[in-house]
């Protein structure tokens, strides 16, 4: 899975007064909500990373949900500027540059967009369809050859790349690093694919109902509920009456809602884990390796979307211990990915490999985690063809 460092807040000497505070307190509270969590910040935490009382950052923000969607918005806005006057040879150059200038967009959009208002999600969505729809028009314009549907797949696969940077703090001297990453976009959007014009009404997988044990039952449940809202956003009250029974009753499997969490952390890390040394156990060489773990994870991302939402965004709410935990079996599956590739491309760097590897796995959760995508038949394996073409797969 795709995993995140983090990086100390700093702010100007207090007493001081810049004149482009407002921008100084948009990139702290962009940091730390980024590597806090929109729930665990105060305002007082912020007005401290850039030398202010709190009472001085009111009269810049109404609270703490207007920050968030300035964060977010000023990012988006960035985004579809540049797009606005990107020529279809500078897709590449465009997004690297204005994911660049905004790292932690990804993350925040994907993770924090539920405490908006109704209101900023609603204009967000827009300005992120005009996003994608304007990246489609330029696929295009890049690749006549493409249908509508196979141009918005690759749209929405760049744009997956771009947003790669913000699960990471990696970074390599300029103008190297803004390189690779046009690199990337250039290559998600050059893929050769195939896919129907038109989808009818697509009926998605049928899932039979399988009877099952009442603590596989929470985890299920619980599961859709963290995926959908959030793990701060969910009680133990909210599980029971997913699962039928009364709140208090999921202590009798479970003896906290951090114990559920990491039953399904531990569990996706475990997967992931026995699914790669199913796949080394089977390739004849590091070639035939790379791939195959490639395809493993598109089979455990498709398969499993709220347990991807839940490894992406979720894991940062458990206890400080299994946190640290977590993290290092994530980091220890990523470097397992960086390893294998370097023994495809020796000339790669270990920093440019994994910017590379983030960057496929990215593009592979965007199966899982839109259901546009993951329900248009066909796209699993064009996403797959996408991460292979990252990894310079032959």
């Amino acid at each position: 899975m795709a995993g995140r460092e983090t990086q100390t807040v700093t702010g100007p000497a207090r007493g001081t007064r810049p004149a482009n505070r407002r921008q100084l307190i948009v990139r702290a509270a962009s940091e730390l909500f980024y590597r806090k969590g929109y729930a665990t910040v105060g305002m007082g935490e912020v007005a401290a990373a850039v030398a202010i009382g709190p009472s001085a950052l009111y009269r810049h923000f109404r609270g703490k949900q207007d920050l968030l969607a300035t964060v977010v918005g000023d990012a988006l806005t960035t985004i579809d500027a540049a797009l606005a006057v990107t020529t279809a040879n500078d897709i590449g150059a465009s997004l690297a540059a204005a994911s660049l200038a905004h790292r932690h967009v990804g993350v925040l959009w994907r993770r924090e967009g539920r405490h908006l208002s109704a209101e900023n999600r609603a204009a967000f969505r827009t300005l992120t369809h005009r996003i994608i729809a304007r990246l489609t028009e330029l696929v295009r314009e890049r690749r006549p050859e493409l249908n509508a549907v196979e141009a918005d797949l690759l749209a929405r696969c760049a744009l997956a790349v771009a947003d790669s940077m913000s699960f990471h703090s990696l970074s390599l001297p300029e103008p190297g690093f803004t390189a690779l990453l046009d690199e990337l976009v250039s290559a998600a959007v050059d893929t050769q694919i195939a896919l129907p014009e038109v989808v009818a009404n697509p009926a998605g997988k049928v899932h039979l109902s399988m009877t099952r044990s009442r603590r596989e039952a929470i985890l299920a449940e619980a599961a859709k509920l963290f995926a959908r809202q959030g793990f701060v956003g969910v009680s133990m009250d909210d599980i029971g009456e997913a699962v039928g029974i009364a709140g208090p009753s999921v202590y009798n499997h479970f003896p906290g809602k951090a114990d559920i969490l990491l039953a399904m952390v531990f569990r996706g890390n475990e997967w992931l884990r026995m699914d790669m040394s199913r796949a080394f156990a089977r390739a004849v060489d590091a070639g035939d390796g790379l791939d195959r773990l490639l395809r493993s994870y598109g089979g455990f991302v498709a398969e499993n979307p709220d347990l991807v939402q839940i490894l992406v965004s979720e894991s940062m709410h458990l206890p400080d211990a299994d946190r640290h935990r977590a993290r290092v079996a994530q980091h220890s599956y990523i470097a397992e990915w960086v390893g294998l590739a370097r023994r495809v491309h020796p000339d790669w760097d270990p920093i440019s490999a994994r910017v590379r590897v983030q960057a496929a796995q990215t593009v592979l959760n965007e199966l899982a985690l839109t259901a546009r995508v993951r329900e248009l038949p066909g796209a699993d394996a064009s996403v797959l063809a996408v991460g292979a073409g990252l990894l310079a797969i032959r």
